[in-house]
């Protein structure tokens, strides 16, 4: 089997996260095994294609809060999928403590 593409273990590691939970872009980098490449994670979620089934909405910033603007159409739409999967947000931050998935390394 040939080596995976760090984009292939970014989207591998994404697709493990399961419904009700959430990571973080660091965290996605860490299990992928690509330390400190918390910004590729964001810039390899943001080229997804239009309809893609990878649960891109289930990956927040380390403060525990959603990465686009407040006012955005993109906020608006991950805030609303991860709380019809049960995640409670106060102001606008979730616990990490109680929601952050736990994850595997690939």
């Amino acid at each position: 089997m040939s080596e995976l593409t760090r984009n292939q273990k970014i989207w591998l590691v994404v697709s493990e996260i399961p419904e009700g939970k959430v990571a973080t872009y660091g965290q996605i980098a860490e299990l992928a095994g690509l330390p400190n490449a918390a910004r590729l994670v964001g810039t390899v979620l943001s080229q997804l294609p239009p309809g893609s089934h990878l649960p891109w909405h289930r990956v927040i910033n380390s403060r525990g809060e959603i990465s686009f603007p407040q006012d955005s159409s993109r906020y608006s739409v991950q805030k609303e999928r991860l709380e019809q999967e049960g995640i409670v947000f106060i102001e606008s931050r979730l616990s990490l403590k109680e929601f952050r998935w736990d994850g595997v390394s690939i």
